[in-house]
């Protein structure tokens, strides 16, 4: 499998390289050349780990062997309580909940990050390499990175958070970790402000050979290609001839997941991009308004994003994979704050997707209706997908809510919404008192390129 950047001038390159490189030079995300198809019939059904392997390795059969990937696989999702990993409810008659929040940070982001961790750590002592590892989060993300590389000796790794914009929960999670390789780094803005700064490190191409930076966003391939897995495993599961799937989406990388397997030959039905009131995605879908607002604060602040990098990946393929007009759109979006998708993209895009928003009332009311109708506590994410998709389910086609985190680690919006405070994982409750570590920086890129030289091993 060889890889191309959105961009169209960066070098062609393999997994391995793409893994390491994270960005691509030119500023584009990497993609595969062509889509592998699958015969998802023959998906093992002992274990997750098993699974992983087999959707996995068409994407990086030029970096492992299928048996080191699936010792890989298995050191990875070895950290879940039990080998399906996932969990699948069904809330009401044809509609479910994907548990995808059983991993060590009570997120879906567990099921790349951990994969990742394992994919540099492969690599980087085949090479006696150490690396620095750069980004950026609304909350999950981070904390589940620090979690999987915080015993890794080869990396050093910097994550920037948006000061008071994350839960305390996420924040703690992120700042109570004891290593000596790990900083997290709270920024006086916002996420869009953060990402920003990891792509403009990233494309300072001098400063990112001498510190060999490395990403953990969505931005890396890897992390895409290790989320198509639980849309496979959920579709085995339900053992329908179709499914849909309704995705809280910020970055878009989740949901850009479920439109590869889709690729692949996974008979996927609907994709739902779910939004909350920072709504860019939904207004893309919608009528090809692709226009930054101010970011909004909200209940679900994994979700506060204007801008979704991996959107561009989507944009490529609707273009034809014409890298000039794609070039084009995002030299409007810096210019212009923003762009129009032509007719023939959107009709491509809306193909295979649908989108809806949710507003905070929304929100909350979707938490209540749920918990009254089922027990079944959701936190603002996932209850943000099930708003979204109560209006597009089909009685013939399952509807399947991918639940992204944990309700205990937003238990302020929970407890707001149903009186009820969510019981606390054990997990949780280990940060909650511990002391908090971290630095403070201001939205300066020199600031933090000093920083980062200042305390990085390589």
């Amino acid at each position: 499998m060889r890889y191309i950047s959105t961009r169209g001038k960066a070098p062609e390159l393999g997994f391995e390289d793409v893994l390491l490189s994270g960005l691509a030079n030119d500023g584009g995300l990497y993609i595969p050349k062509e889509w592998p198809k699958l015969d998802f019939k023959s998906l093992p059904t002992t274990s997750y780990s098993e699974q992983a392997a087999y959707v996995i390795y068409p994407f990086v059969s030029e970096f492992l062997k299928y048996e080191e990937l699936q010792s890989i696989t298995d050191k990875a999702y070895s950290q879940f309580p039990n080998k399906e990993a996932i969990g699948l409810k069904e809330v009401e008659k044809g509609n479910y909940l994907l548990e995808l929040f059983h991993g060590p940070t009570l997120a879906f982001k567990d099921f790349a990050m951990l994969l990742l961790a394992q994919f540099f750590e492969t690599s980087l002592r085949r090479k006696n390499k150490s690396i620095t590892i750069l980004g950026a989060t609304s909350g999950d993300t981070g904390s589940a990175a620090i979690e999987a590389f915080k015993n890794n000796k080869h990396c050093t790794v910097f994550i920037l958070f948006p000061k008071g914009r994350v839960s305390e929960i996420q924040r703690k999670q992120m700042t109570t970790v004891e290593s000596s390789t790990i900083f997290p780094i709270e920024i006086d803005g916002t996420f869009d402000d953060c990402q920003n700064l990891v792509k403009s490190l990233f494309q300072d191409l001098k400063f990112k050979e001498e510190m060999s930076l490395g990403a953990i966003n969505s931005i890396n391939w890897a992390r895409v290609a290790a989320q198509i897995v639980y849309y496979f495993s959920t579709f085995q599961k339900l053992k329908a001839d179709k499914v849909s799937f309704s995705v809280p989406t910020g970055n878009f990388g989740d949901v850009l997941a479920g439109w590869i397997a889709k690729k692949m030959g996974l008979p996927i039905d609907k994709l739902i991009v779910a939004t909350n009131d920072n709504d860019i995605l939904d207004r893309a879908i919608s009528n090809g308004d692709y226009f930054q607002e101010k970011v909004k604060a909200t209940t679900s602040p994994s979700m506060d994003i204007q801008i979704s990098s991996n959107f561009e990946r989507l944009l490529f393929e609707s273009l034809n994979r014409d890298a000039n007009k794609l070039n084009i759109l995002f030299n409007k979006l810096k210019n212009d704050n923003g762009f129009n998708i032509d007719d023939s993209a959107l009709s491509y895009i809306r193909n295979d997707f649908e989108s809806g928003k949710a507003n905070e009332n929304q929100v909350k009311d979707t938490i209540s209706r749920i918990y009254n109708s089922s027990d079944i506590i959701l936190d603002p994410h996932t209850a943000v997908g099930f708003y979204a998709s109560s209006d597009l389910s089909d009685d013939n086609t399952p509807m399947v809510n991918l639940g992204t985190a944990h309700p205990a680690k937003f238990s302020k919006a929970v407890f707001e919404a149903i009186k009820v405070e969510p019981e606390i994982p054990n997990r949780l409750k280990k940060v909650i008192n511990k002391k908090e570590k971290f630095v403070e920086l201001e939205n300066n890129e020199k600031v933090l390129i000093n920083f980062i030289r200042e305390n990085t091993n390589v």
